[in-house]
């Protein structure tokens, strides 16, 4: 007995016969994840909610007009006139000279594959557009969606040069119709996940996108992860300048 007394001994006072004691390693480790979580939906949810009340409508006007332009250009695409207008000022191919495709960019964003329906994706576009204007501003917004999308464009059509292998893609892909907001959507999400610090929703968006870009190594797929690596590297540029930017201030303010 006094064996039994003396290992019963070593435990807590105070706490129950049986009861363990949870390890300080995962207690740390669930309160970082709650912290993880809380910081995110602050930063991701609750902030553009508030500026969202704030504003109004006129806050979202970039997710609104991209679900709209995005409605109008499909259903004039399905008229005789509308396709002939639409194929001249927004279609996009590998195969098109360069300067003609810079020009039909602004209007590629907005084309979708008539083949495809339309309405799955636009609750995904316009929470990309109106999540990022109410985050980091209509004109950055407009950067970022054009420049992500241009980066896929651009460097689609450098591994077309390239042809069969690893980093190429068969010379045929040159015919295929590349038009579409999705890359500027996930240049969106990726620069927002860098620049508001948050992991999980780097992963619950940007992650997905990669996973199936990875399984479907197609046009669609290189370009959407080309347009995920350079907002990569513009929200990690942009992240930079802002904690010089607060250094420089904290700076002067203490001077």
């Amino acid at each position: 007995m006094g064996a039994v007394d003396g290992c019963r001994a070593t435990g807590d006072e105070g706490a129950p016969a049986g009861h363990i004691q949870p390890r300080p390693a995962a207690v740390g480790f669930t309160a970082y994840g709650r912290r993880l979580l809380l910081g995110e939906w602050r930063r991701i949810v609750a902030e553009p909610a508030r500026a969202c009340r704030r504003r109004g409508v006129a806050g979202v006007a970039l997710g609104v007009l991209a679900v709209l332009a995005v409605i109008v250009v499909h259903e004039l695409i399905r008229t005789r006139t509308g396709a002939v207008a639409i194929r001249l000022t927004g279609e996009v191919r590998g195969d098109l000279p360069l300067p003609l495709v810079l020009l039909r960019t602004p209007v590629s964003l907005v084309l979708t594959d008539p083949g495809l329906p339309v309405w799955a994706g636009l609750p995904r576009l316009f929470l990309a557009f109106a999540l990022a204007e109410l985050v980091i501003g209509r004109a950055r917004t407009l950067l970022i969606a054009c420049g992500t999308s241009l980066a896929g464009t651009l460097g689609a059509r450098a591994m077309i040069a390239l042809g069969h292998g690893p980093f190429g893609l068969p010379p045929g892909t040159a015919h295929v119709l590349d038009t579409g907001p999705s890359a500027a959507v996930a240049g969106l999400f990726a620069y927002l996940a860098v620049v508001r610090r948050a992991p999980v929703f780097a992963v619950l968006t940007s992650g997905v996108i990669v996973v199936q870009s990875a399984l479907r190594p197609n046009l669609a797929g290189r370009e959407h992860l080309l347009a995920v690596g350079v907002a990569l590297v513009f929200g990690a540029a942009a992240s930079v300048r802002s904690r010089r930017a607060r250094g420089t201030s904290a700076a002067t303010v203490a001077g």
